[in-house]
């Protein structure tokens, strides 16, 4: 089934469409990474790209790079994982062109020892792709492999119980015979219905991560944006959010946001 998950993201990798610029120029690539942190700011501190200048960093689902770019201007000594040829395809176009270098394997990361040789990271991220995994539960497995006691491990996954996945299932879930799942499965990525797109719920997580130690959880990320207007490059708010004070909007995020940002270490 994992070939499923392959084709779905060779054709349309995430966040290809964030620029109208040519693609692989570096004006291209510049404003994919500008319209990315400006919606999801936290990103850049959940990250903290500076922090890992001369360490050791896996990225298990690098995607078209944004983030790796990042590590690597940072001075990471960056090994990059995913499982789609194309988005493979278009990191090593987007190191290229801003003189960066990586350690790029293409495969499957429910199986990622049976071809990245095991070696332990000081920092092992994942922003947004193990819920998108056929069997989730074996990735987090394999990252036992690569980790020492040191080792941090940070991953963001989608929360179960989100404004997101409320607001879905009110306008579309009557198309979905009311199931709350299926319609957040069905509207988790701008490319609509991906094969696999787990949400998680706290107690949820405390099982998933059942083998090692939790250091921090936190809940964020509510879109506040007209989708229409965003996707021709503009951010306007929807009313709602236009009104709502930024305190009670920051509250909001704690309680409904769509991201779980998780840090643990090897128990």
């Amino acid at each position: 089934m994992s070939l499923i998950v392959k084709e779905f993201w060779n054709a349309r990798p995430c966040n290809i469409r964030h620029s109208k610029k040519p693609v692989g120029t570096k004006e291209y690539f510049d404003e994919v990474e500008k319209k990315r942190y400006f919606v999801e700011p936290h990103n850049l501190r959940f990250a903290d790209f500076n922090k890992w200048k001369g360490k050791r960093v896996l990225e298990l689902g690098c995607g078209i790079g944004t983030d790796s770019v990042r590590f690597a201007k940072a001075g990471a000594d960056l090994t990059l994982v995913d499982i789609s040829d194309k988005s493979i395809e278009m990191t090593k176009q987007r190191l290229e062109v801003y003189g960066l270098k990586a350690n790029i394997f293409t495969g499957n990361l429910e199986e990622l020892s049976s071809f990245l040789p095991k070696q332990t990271f000081d920092l092992i991220y994942s922003y947004g792709v193990i819920h998108h995994a056929q069997y989730p539960e074996r990735i987090i497995n394999e990252i036992k492999y690569y980790c020492n006691k040191d080792t941090i491990i940070k991953i963001m996954l989608y929360s179960k119980f989100s404004w997101k996945g409320i607001t879905f299932f009110l306008t579309h879930g009557h198309k979905f015979n009311f199931n709350y799942l299926k319609t957040i499965k069905y509207f988790a990525e701008a490319q609509l219905n991906c094969p696999y797109a787990y949400t998680y719920s706290k107690k949820e997580l405390k099982n998933l991560f059942k083998d090692f130690r939790i250091l921090d959880i936190e809940k964020t990320h509510i879109f506040p944006y007209k989708i229409s207007d965003y996707i021709k490059g503009r951010y306007n708010k929807t009313l709602f959010f236009k009104l709502l004070p930024e305190f009670l909007f920051c509250y909001l995020k704690r309680i409904l946001g769509w991201h779980f940002l998780i840090t643990l270490k090897k128990a």
